[in-house]
């Protein structure tokens, strides 16, 4: 029974334990719940308060914006009253002074009216005065001249009958005397007839002179004497020029063609004394690169004489061209060394006779020369000089033997000629005052050249890179022009790097407006 009883009772212990862990179970089930619930109402709490931040934000912002918005509306309204006001102060500005300007015109309008009428006046009264004194001068002279004329007029009747009276008595004399009749009119006779033979024998003479002596009218430059004394003078200074050899010293060009130009002379040279045919020659290249230079020394050099003409001075000269141009080489084989014809600006006449620009003139002188150059000459070399060689006929391309290209300097060339040029506008021009200047003359100023150092020169030479020979030459005498403006005469770094800047630019403008003309 007992035994009963205990397992009864803890059967009822055990219940009781379980009903106790059941509702401890339930109560923590219920507060897992208020806890869920409780992070549930924390969470929606967050969510409602960062909703709120955001439109608080988003309100913020848009406020922001639209006072951003208002502040540049009203910067904008403020620019253009400003710009406004500006425009309208311009404009008062403009009228104020269009105002005084007109007022300053009418006023100049005044005075010279009012100056243009005293000058009249006085021109007036200048020529009134003028004319009465005049009038009044002319009388007085007519006066005096009448009571000359009557106090000189028996002195004058009297001569007059005096030397009338010795004719009288020569014609008495003569019609009386056979003799001297007979010989004073073969004196008279001979006297018309020596003056009329002195006359035309003096133009015959001249004529034959002229023929034989006399420069070609085409012919702008020449070494050739003109009159039988010259050629002596002649004679010496080419005699003097052969003994200095075959260089070409005061002609700076490239190694490569330097060494070209001097064979060429050395080749004329000898072809000269060997009596064999001469080669003719075609220089082209930029205008100012040395092409008559060369053209001249060559002459010079290989013992030739040297003539110049200019293709330009052929078309105006119309339906004569071809017998001047036949004058030319007449002329040139007259020459007993030989004659080095150099023609400049060949393309002027020497063009394409299919071009329809050529005159009918023009087409007759190059026929003539074509004429005169159709066969290897021992007398003349032809040396034709042009920027343009594809301008020229085929067939003076034809009687071309030597084509050299004269390209513009290098920068070794440039510096070369910046020194040449230097030692020839600065440093020499101190020598030039003669006796006979300094005694009738005034006394040059003595150019100083400071500091001029050939690294400047060879910076200088940079500079000037597209420049010919001649703009080179042109930009040493600018040069000496700016140092004969300054008071003392002196040439420092500072001045011919002025000059040459100047220079640079003027020459770029030059290309530009070339290049805006050709377009």
């Amino acid at each position: 029974m007992r035994m009963q009883e205990k397992t009864r009772l803890a059967e009822l212990e055990a219940e009781k334990v379980q009903y106790i862990i059941q509702q401890h179970l339930r109560d923590i089930e219920r507060q897992q719940k208020e806890g869920e619930k409780f992070r549930e109402s924390l969470q929606q709490q967050a969510q409602a308060e960062a909703q709120k931040l955001r439109y608080d934000d988003e309100l913020a912002r848009k406020r922001m914006q639209t006072e951003r918005e208002a502040q540049r509306r009203q910067d904008a309204e403020l620019v253009k009253m400003q710009e406004a006001a500006a425009l309208r102060k311009e404009e008062v500005r403009r009228t104020t002074e269009k105002k005084i300007l007109e007022k300053m015109l009418e006023d100049e309008k005044e005075k010279a009216l009012l100056k243009k009428q005293n000058i009249q006046a006085n021109a007036e009264a200048k020529g009134e005065a003028l004319t009465r004194e005049a009038k009044a001068l002319e009388d007085y002279n007519r006066k005096m001249l009448l009571e000359r004329i009557n106090g000189d007029k028996e002195k004058w009747i009297a001569a007059i009958n005096t030397t009338f009276s010795h004719i009288e008595g020569g014609f008495r004399m003569l019609l009386t005397d056979r003799s001297k009749l007979l010989m004073g009119v073969g004196g008279v006779t001979a006297l018309a007839a020596g003056i009329y033979t002195t006359r035309e024998g003096a133009k015959v003479t001249w004529g034959y002179i002229n023929r034989i002596l006399g420069q070609p009218s085409l012919i702008r430059e020449s070494s050739m004497p003109k009159f039988p004394l010259s050629r002596f003078k002649a004679l010496k200074s080419t005699s003097a020029s052969l003994s200095g050899g075959a260089g070409f010293e005061n002609v700076i060009l490239h190694p490569s063609l330097k060494r070209r130009i001097e064979h060429l002379a050395r080749a004329t040279a000898n072809t000269k004394s060997h009596d064999a045919p001469f080669r003719n020659m075609l220089f082209y290249g930029p205008p100012g690169t040395g092409k008559t230079l060369v053209a001249r020394e060559m002459a010079r050099k290989s013992g030739l004489d040297y003539a110049m003409m200019t293709g330009g001075d052929v078309a105006p000269l119309g339906s004569e061209a071809v017998t001047k141009i036949h004058q030319i080489f007449d002329w040139a084989k007259k020459s007993r060394k030989g004659m080095l014809l150099f023609i400049d600006e060949a393309d002027a006449f020497l063009c394409e006779r299919n071009s329809t620009h050529m005159s009918e003139a023009q087409r007759s002188a190059l026929n003539a020369l074509l004429f005169r150059t159709g066969d290897q000459s021992r007398d003349i070399v032809l040396v034709l000089a042009t920027n343009r060689p594809s301008d020229l006929d085929a067939a003076i391309t034809d009687r071309i033997d030597e084509v050299i290209e004269f390209p513009l300097p290098g920068e070794e060339e440039r510096f070369q000629l910046l020194r040449l040029y230097l030692n020839h506008y600065m440093l020499k021009e101190d020598g030039k005052n003669s006796f006979w200047d300094s005694l009738l003359k005034k006394q040059r100023q003595k150019i100083q050249v400071k500091d001029i150092s050939d690294d400047l020169l060879r910076e200088a030479a940079r500079k000037i890179n597209g420049f010919s020979g001649r703009e080179i030459a042109k930009l040493m005498a600018s040069v000496q022009a700016a140092v004969y403006g300054r008071p003392d005469c002196v040439l420092d770094p500072q001045l011919l790097m002025e000059v040459v800047e100047y220079k640079v630019a003027e020459h770029h403008q030059r290309i530009k407006l070339a290049s805006e003309t050709s377009t």
